[in-house]
């Protein structure tokens, strides 16, 4: 059954930082958009990757690819810093850079290997009031049980940043559809619901669909233009979505509504199964 088409298309060199829009990508098995999160940031007195839920400062910037990655290599980015101007990951004072801009010793970093346990390991625990703040909930407001998560993968996230070998939060694509957003402003009528605030892979066109159309196709699985992919769980928000970027205000107000409207999901993640070049137009049908 045809869902509706690709409308956009998105990958994010850098982890937490703005991203590039894409009239084609190729999608991997593992590592979902070729060179998606291909780099994080690393705050080298903890000795951890960070993302924008512990430095917000993150989404300020933008990154981008000099040359297109394939696999498990990922290639040099630029890195715009805003008013410090740009600096690219091969240059010798870019740990410099970084830290000036953060305020902390920071450094950037490729994918490593899996078998690099020690990289991916969490060092700085997070207790409630920390998962509260990363989160953006108030006091009154449930933190999820993430019961819908994979429970190998909900273990490796207790114990690591990310999935060993990558650096993403949960799984290798992210989508999203119109009908999401279109939904979610309904209950949000004074937020800028912008697309760039939610970081999908792929926003996929569902007109001729209504409400959080979505979530109800976690356990089946889709075609998009000549890829396969399953759907594994909702995404599940954090305080991201409610941070500054470009010419998007803060707005605290979007977590309220995410809490109230869909239990903080938005969007689903996707497991590649097979894969492919996907472009803008491409059509997305639910095939099992």
């Amino acid at each position: 059954m045809r869902v509706g088409h690709v409308r956009e298309l998105w990958r994010y060199p850098v982890k937490s930082m703005r991203g590039e829009r894409l009239p084609r990508a190729a999608i991997e098995r593992r590592y979902g958009v070729a060179g998606d999160r291909g780099w994080a940031v690393r705050e080298e007195q903890v000795g951890e990757i960070r993302s924008a839920k512990r430095v917000g400062a993150l989404v300020e910037f933008a990154a981008r690819y000099v040359e297109e990655p394939c696999g498990a290599w990922v290639p040099p980015v630029e890195i715009d810093l805003g008013d410090r101007g740009t600096v690219r990951s091969d240059h010798p004072e870019l740990a410099a850079k970084l830290s000036d801009a953060l305020g902390f010793a920071a450094s950037l970093w490729p994918r490593q290997p899996a078998d690099d346990t020690d990289f991916y390991r969490r060092v700085d625990p997070i207790d409630e009031a920390e998962m509260r703040r990363q989160l953006a909930l108030l006091p009154d407001e449930p933190i999820p049980t993430y019961a819908t998560t994979p429970p190998e993968l909900a273990a490796e996230l207790r114990e690591y940043v990310s999935p060993l070998g990558t650096f993403f939060d949960a799984v290798e694509l992210h989508l999203l559809s119109t009908s999401s957003l279109t939904a979610l402003g309904e209950h949000a009528p004074e937020s800028d619901l912008d697309v760039r605030r939610f970081r999908p892979n792929i926003v996929v066109d569902t007109r001729e669909l209504s409400g959080f159309v979505e979530h109800a196709w976690v356990g089946r699985r889709l075609r998009i233009g000549p890829v396969i992919a399953d759907v594994t769980m909702p995404t599940s928000r954090c305080v991201m979505v409610t941070l500054p970027q470009a010419d998007l205000p803060r707005d605290r107000s979007i977590m309220r509504t995410l809490v109230r409207a869909t239990g903080m999901d938005l969007g689903v993640g996707l497991a590649v199964i097979e894969p492919g070049t996907v472009a803008i137009g491409d059509p997305i049908e639910l095939v099992d």
